[in-house]
C-alpha cells in the first residue's frame, strides 16, 4: 500500500506546474508557523500533510521542493503567509457570522485547509483548482457533505454551473423568499499569477452570474510590473524565493478602488496589508507600513459585485 501511495504521490507532484507548485510554499509556511511558540495561526492539517510530503520532496531535482523538505527557505515569508491566511480566515468567519448559510468559494485553493478552520456546519464550501492540484489534494483532504472540490481552471466557466446549482437548490428550499444565498469568493495568492485581461473577464463574469456576491483577492502593484521593474520582480521570485520560471506576477492594480472602474455595480468595501497587523514579528519591516508605497506593494482588496 505504501509503495502504491508513493508512486501516486510522485505522479501527482511531477504533474504540478510552476504556478501550482507555489501552493507547496504556502502549505509549508502554514505548517512551520503552526509549530512556533505563540503562532499567528494553527493548521494541524498542514503539519500532517508536510510530514507526508517531505520524504518525497527531499530528493527532488527541483531546488524549491528540496528546500521546503529540509526547512531551508525564507522564514520571513512564513510570517507574511501566516498573516495573510489568518486574515482570509477571519474574513471568512465574519462573512459566515453575517450570513450563516452563505456560500464560500475558494478559488485556486491549492492545499489550503480553510474549511477545517472556519466551517460553521451550515455553509456550503467549494474548493476550486486545476485538475493536477485537485489530484494531489484528494490524497490528503477529503470532501465533506458541505465541502466539495471542483477540478477546473478558473477561466473555464463551467465551474460556475456547479456553484450555481447550490444557489438553485437553496432557492427551491425557500421558495417563499426572493433573496439569493449570499456568496463569498476568496482568491488568496491566485490572481497575481494570471493574465490581467483574464482576471478582469473572470471578475465581470462572477458579477454577472452571482450579483451581490463578495470578492476578496490579493493584488500586486501594477507599477512594479512595468518594463523598468518587472525583471527585478522576476529575479526576486526565482532567485530569492526559488519559484519556478513560470511563477511570475502578471496581474496588478495601482490603487485599491481600481476595480470599480471595470464595470457598473462593483463596489469597493475595504483593503488590507500585512503592515496593518502591526505585529512585532514583522520586525524592522513593520516600520515601512507608515509609507503607502510599501503598504500597497502586495495587498488584499474586498469588493461587492452588485
Amino acid at each position: 500500500m505504501n509503495a502504491e501511495h508513493d508512486k501516486e504521490l510522485e505522479t501527482a507532484l511531477s504533474g504540478l506546474s510552476d504556478v501550482a507548485a507555489t501552493a507547496l510554499v504556502t502549505l509549508y509556511c502554514r505548517a512551520i508557523e503552526s509549530q512556533v511558540e505563540a503562532p499567528i495561526l494553527h493548521d494541524d492539517m498542514a503539519v500532517a500533510i508536510c510530514s507526508s510530503l517531505s520524504p518525497a520532496l527531499a530528493n527532488s531535482p527541483d531546488r524549491l521542493r528540496r528546500s521546503l523538505a529540509h526547512g531551508e527557505f525564507n522564514r520571513d515569508l512564513c510570517v507574511h503567509i501566516a498573516m495573510r491566511t489568518n486574515y482570509y480566515d477571519e474574513a471568512g468567519r465574519a462573512f459566515l457570522k453575517r450570513q450563516p448559510r452563505g456560500v464560500v468559494v475558494n478559488l485556486g485553493c491549492g492545499l489550503d485547509t480553510r474549511f477545517l478552520r472556519i466551517d460553521n456546519g451550515q455553509a456550503p464550501f467549494f474548493d476550486l483548482d486545476l485538475e493536477e492540484m485537485i489530484r494531489l489534494r484528494r490524497m490528503y483532504v477529503s470532501e465533506r457533505e458541505n465541502c466539495q472540490m471542483i477540478a477546473c481552471s478558473l477561466f473555464d466557466y463551467r465551474w460556475m454551473e456547479r456553484v450555481a446549482q447550490e444557489e438553485r437548490v437553496a432557492q427551491e428550499e425557500r421558495a417563499a423568499r426572493e433573496d439569493k444565498r449570499p456568496m463569498l469568493f476568496l482568491a488568496e495568492g491566485v490572481f497575481v499569477y494570471q493574465e490581467a485581461a483574464k482576471v478582469r473577464a473572470l471578475v465581470l463574469e462572477i458579477q454577472r452570474r452571482f450579483p451581490g456576491s463578495e470578492l476578496l483577492c490579493e493584488v500586486f502593484n501594477s507599477y512594479f510590473l512595468s518594463k523598468a521593474w518587472k525583471p527585478l520582480v522576476d529575479v526576486i521570485m526565482q532567485r530569492g524565493f526559488g519559484f519556478g520560471a513560470e511563477a511570475k506576477y502578471r496581474f496588478g492594480i495601482r490603487e485599491s478602488r481600481e476595480m470599480e472602474s471595470w464595470g457598473s455595480g462593483i463596489e469597493f468595501l475595504g483593503d488590507w496589508s500585512f503592515f496593518d497587523t502591526h505585529h512585532p514579528r514583522l520586525g524592522w519591516l513593520g516600520r515601512l507600513g507608515r509609507f503607502e508605497f510599501a503598504r500597497k506593494t502586495e495587498w488584499t482588496v474586498h469588493y461587492r459585485l452588485n
